[in-house]
């Protein structure tokens, strides 16, 4: 055996994938619960559609604080048997399990509000690891096979998350609360994904072995070390770049106030400026020869991303703009535009509500196949990255299609585009990016390239409810014409990714 034999991760067969990844499909029943059915909760408790981003904006917000700051953390721990990434995995679940329960019990509209930050933060606390245990527990050269596998939980978890209010209905189950409320169909579903989740989570935890801090630092050869200390980095540019972040902030303060839109763009300004004073008080750390610590750590590797990851970014954030679009949008627009539904309580809706259920099982079920299948086909034959931009514009193409179809039922069509373009935004960036990073800070990366999953959400959840206010607030139809020609911005951005790949 040669010392570089001796030095690569064990090849994993299919089983030790499926139960590197299994515990994803938990995950994703929780936020394909989430996904469907929060707006449905919110407005069956009392909110307008209006209100429905602002409420939203804590999914988002969670992902933001919480996840960069569980990769940096889970970069840095060992529990003995229960290893780097799994304690993680476990106490998110328990968390998220106890919020699905709770969740359809909320009595009021702002406890229901809470509990969706509870429930987010939670699953981000289970998922982000998950994302890094592939490149922990893989060699580079089955990255792409661990991430689609991990594409297909996804899609098979959201297929049952989704679908199962709709289920629970054709099985006699009441779709209908007797004087408002959460439905049966719901509640029951919630509690099932509850159980699904902690189970699936449970699996991953005791079918698998992570490897020592030792065993690692034998692999340390197949990494891609970073170039220098990205926080003393951060230091030597002085504080212009955080006066910029901080001028950005206030920017946009004046502006809601200038030109009077939504409240909730404040914390658009005030995220802008807090990473500003963020980074100026890690330089004054490091300046005065004080320690980094945690904040100055996930500052300056922010800073500090290499550049493939940069340009990833930017397709990152048209994506899931498009995406966050769909998800707050689609319930009222099948429900208003589809089925004719005056408002939440008409039954109409409700019916509206379940059909959305089915059409996003749909796009998750193709998701799932294309995961195992069409992508690594495309990948072999023409490239990661132009495999992404077909998948992006498969999704431009089945957002489009809402305005040409008449009859709710043809939607099922139009899923089948977003469910390839979902496939690829699962799959494709980190396979790409997998290989980048450095091994011993890919929980941090990880974590932090979510950052351009979570920013544009809360863009879409503040910017486009004054958008939806002030040009088309009872045909909410039109931001499915955003949603399309944000992936076409985002498949735009991956030629430069191509560019880079060669």
């Amino acid at each position: 055996m040669t010392d570089e034999a001796a030095t690569r991760r064990p090849r994993q067969s299919w089983a030790g994938l499926w139960n590197i990844s299994f515990g994803f499909f938990g995950i994703q029943i929780g936020f394909a619960l989430q996904n469907a059915n929060m707006s449905r909760i919110f407005q069956s408790l009392g909110t307008s559609l209006d209100d429905l981003p602002a409420l939203w904006v804590a999914a988002p917000l969670t992902g933001l604080l919480v996840q960069p700051i569980i990769g940096h953390m889970s970069d840095r721990t060992w529990l003995g048997r229960l290893g780097r990434r799994r304690p993680y995995f476990l106490a998110g679940a328990l968390l998220a399990a106890f919020a699905l329960l709770v969740m359809p019990e909320s009595p009021a509209l702002l406890f229901a509000a809470v509990m969706l930050w509870v429930l987010d933060a939670s699953l981000n606390i289970s998922m982000e690891p998950f994302r890094a245990f592939v490149g922990d527990m893989l060699d580079k050269d089955q990255h792409a096979a661990g991430y689609a596998v991990q594409t297909a939980f996804i899609g098979t978890g959201a297929v049952v998350g989704s679908i199962f209010p709709w289920a629970l209905e054709h099985l006699g189950v009441s779709n209908q609360a007797m004087g408002g409320g959460v439905p049966d169909t719901v509640r029951y579903a919630f509690w099932f994904g509850g159980a699904a989740l902690f189970l699936s989570v449970l699996w991953t935890v005791l079918t698998t072995r992570e490897y020592s801090p030792d065993e690692m630092a034998g692999f340390h050869h197949d990494a891609v070390e970073e170039s220098g200390d990205t926080v003393q980095a951060l230091a030597a540019r002085g504080f212009g770049p955080s006066l910029a972040w901080i001028g950005a902030g206030a920017a946009t303060i004046a502006a809601v106030v200038a030109f009077g839109l939504e409240k909730e763009v404040y914390l658009l300004g005030g995220l802008l400026a807090a990473y500003g004073l963020a980074s100026m008080i890690a330089i004054v750390s490091v300046k005065r020869g004080g320690t980094a610590g945690m904040l100055g750590n996930i500052v300056g590797d922010f800073s500090g991303m290499p550049p493939l990851m940069k340009r990833l970014a930017l397709a990152q954030f048209f994506s899931w703009s498009a995406l966050f679009i769909m998800w707050i949008n689609t319930t009222p627009i099948v429900a208003g535009a589809f089925y004719g539904a005056p408002d939440a309580k008409s039954p109409l809706y409700q019916e509206g509500a379940n059909w959305v259920d089915v059409l996003f099982a749909t796009y998750n079920g193709v998701a799932a196949i294309a995961a195992l299948t069409l992508l690594p086909l495309l990948s072999r034959r023409i490239g990661q990255a132009r495999t992404h931009i077909f998948g992006l514009l498969c999704g431009a193409a089945g957002y489009a299609s809402f305005f040409l179809i008449r009859d709710p039922k043809f939607l099922l069509i139009s899923e089948i585009g977003v469910g390839i373009a979902w496939a690829s935004i699962l799959a494709m960036p980190y396979a790409i990016l997998a290989s980048s990073l450095p091994q011993r800070k890919l929980g941090i990366y990880m974590g932090l390239f979510n950052v351009f999953v979570v920013v544009p959400q809360l863009l879409v959840a503040t910017v486009m409810g004054s958008v939806t206010k002030y040009f088309f607030p009872t045909e909410p139809i039109w931001t499915m014409a955003f949603a399309a020609g944000s992936l076409l911005l985002a498949a735009l951005a991956m030629t430069r990714v191509q560019a880079l790949k060669g």
